[in-house]
């Protein structure tokens, strides 16, 4: 299967970025052993602080024959109608990642935009969200 992480804006300071919340490895790092966890699986990522070449990233992975797209929108899941059309004008299912709780933060975290138009979402269990999130995929 081959499946498309895509991290949204701020998410490329993991590891540095609020370490009480996001914990203290990095992205790249995390990801490497994600791979070795998911052999079978061919993983691409993508990460952008932009809201429109997340859309254009979403858009095109039907055209690179993606199977899935774990979905880290960071905060645009809160306000991003633009990120939640180009998911709606795709087939392939999305699934949307948290690293924080962020049912246990501000309050303008509890509303997410994307959320509707995605296979599902998973949320608070730090950077072990995306190993969630592949096993949807993995049946």
């Amino acid at each position: 299967m081959k499946l498309l992480i895509i991290n949204g804006p701020n998410l490329g300071n993991i590891g540095r970025r609020e370490p009480e919340i996001y914990g203290h490895e990095d992205f790249e790092t995390y990801l490497e052993s994600l791979k070795k966890e998911f052999p079978e699986h061919e993983i691409h990522y993508f990460q952008s602080h932009h809201e429109g070449e997340i859309v254009e990233k979403i858009h095109s992975a039907e055209k690179e024959t993606y199977d899935g797209i774990i979905l880290n929108a960071g905060a645009y899941s809160h306000t991003s109608y633009a990120i939640r059309d180009a998911i709606t004008a795709i087939s392939m299912p999305v699934v949307i990642v948290h690293i924080s709780n962020v049912y246990a933060r501000e309050n303008f975290r509890h509303e997410n935009v994307i959320a509707a138009k995605c296979k599902g979402v998973v949320t608070g269990f730090g950077l072990m969200s995306y190993e969630l999130a592949m096993r949807s995929f993995a049946g």
